[in-house]
């Protein structure tokens, strides 16, 4: 989800500033007939937070009813996106903290005065905030797969990790013998039939080979060369405290691994579907480098209310590519976007480091920064910062991405990163 512009703003029947917790909820509403502002104290339950929804819904007849809170995600907003009366104003906790300290010097807070805070703010300078605009239900739900996939993955890497390490302190030969991916079909199969050293010596070579052959390893070069490997090996250790633990460790990982990789497959196959579906999919199927992976990831980024970003700046902004630049006297310093959505910039971030791979004037412009002296990481979030203004034009026209119309475009420009040979 994302904020758009305040406009066309309903006539409000009440302003309510709500500070959530895990407990409970702190409340300060404001109707707008003038009566004085009430405060309440909600524990936080589906039943209580339905049955007060209601009671908001019939006191007030339906009519629209603003609630400021410092979340733009979670169980809360769940709820409310699905109230057709109700309007939600994020607020992001740094500035509700900073109109806190403004009138609070001391540093004074508990959970009434921050939804007084926060109804203070909704009252005097909803003109400066923004309503929260869910994207239609398919692009919510792609959103989720892919971060719930992203998620599954980075823990994927925590286990093979892991396995590599219990690996290298009793039966390092393994790491050879299954190759650089350990939660590849051979690897798991391997590992679980010979956990050791000692049960893979006394393993036949024919057996060895046709386990090989089965997971589609046929090359005789390859094959052996890792007979010969396991024909030499010596165990690095036969102290049992080191190898029988070691042995129950990996039997678990693999048994780990096995269910995290069947739950990616399944998650990548909903994701495809679903961008499959997508009457976004042509603007971002065939960008360079974004596969079945990133394009999801990107669509789902952009969402589909073409006017919640009124420029690319804002975007870059929103998604925090575009770094910020901060002065002091003479003393000028840039650094990173502390509070942006993670998943988006890790989303754009990646896509630009895979662009260099595919695209030419990407390569160009990367090897232009890199004999520059840049940093690796500056570089990718600098080629971001580019890309990122060529798809929110294509993103807000619809069109997807030409390669020869920019291309042409660089060479009009006289630009630097037009490849070679163009």
């Amino acid at each position: 989800m994302n904020v758009k512009p305040n406009v066309c703003e309903p006539e409000f029947a009440a302003l309510i500033g709500l500070d959530w917790g895990d407990a409970s909820h702190a409340v300060a509403l404001a109707a707008t007939d003038g009566t004085e502002v009430e405060t309440a104290r909600l524990v936080h339950s589906a039943e209580t937070m339905h049955a007060w929804l209601q009671s908001l819904e019939s006191r007030f007849a339906g009519r629209a009813v603003a609630v400021a809170v410092e979340t733009s995600k979670g169980p809360l907003i769940h709820l409310f996106s699905n109230v057709p009366w109700l309007v939600i104003y994020p607020i992001h906790p740094a500035t509700s903290a900073r109109f806190r300290k403004a009138f609070s010097p001391s540093g004074a807070k508990d959970d009434q005065p921050d939804a007084l805070v926060l109804l203070d703010l909704l009252t005097h300078h909803r003109h400066k905030l923004r309503p929260l605009i869910p994207d239609d239900a398919p692009t919510r739900l792609l959103g989720r797969l892919c971060e719930l996939r992203r998620k599954t993955v980075d823990r994927r890497t925590q286990l093979t990790n892991t396995m590599r390490a219990v690996l290298k302190d009793y039966f390092p030969q393994a790491l050879h013998l299954v190759g650089e991916v350990l939660y590849s079909p051979l690897a798991l199969d391997f590992l679980e039939r010979w956990p050791d050293l000692l049960s893979l010596k006394v393993a036949r070579p024919g057996t060895i080979t046709r386990f090989y052959h089965s997971h589609n390893v046929r090359r005789p070069e390859a094959i052996r060369e890792r007979l010969d490997l396991i024909a030499r090996a010596v165990a690095l250790t036969t102290d049992d405290a080191i190898v029988k633990v070691g042995i129950r460790q990996l039997e678990r990982l693999v048994q780990e691994l096995r269910i995290l990789q069947k739950h990616i497959l399944e998650d990548e196959k909903q994701i495809a579907a679903l961008f499959k579906e997508h009457p976004d999919a042509r603007v971002f199927r065939d960008l360079p480098g974004a596969g079945a992976a990133l394009a999801p990831r990107l669509l789902a980024g952009f969402g589909t209310d073409r006017t919640r970003y009124q420029s690319a700046t804002e975007f870059l902004r929103y998604s925090g590519v575009a770094p910020v630049k901060e002065q002091s006297g003479s003393r000028v310093w840039i650094h990173w976007r502390w509070n942006a959505p993670r998943f988006l910039r890790q989303s754009l971030i990646e896509w630009a480091g895979q662009t260099i791979l595919y695209c030419p004037w990407a390569q160009a412009y990367y090897q232009h920064q890199k004999a520059k002296g840049k940093r690796h990481w500056m570089i990718l979030r600098a080629l971001a910062f580019k890309w990122v203004r060529i798809l929110w034009k294509c993103w807000t026209t619809r069109q997807p991405y030409d390669e020869a119309r920019y291309l042409q475009a660089l060479i009009r420009h006289k630009s630097p990163f037009v490849p070679h040979g163009t």
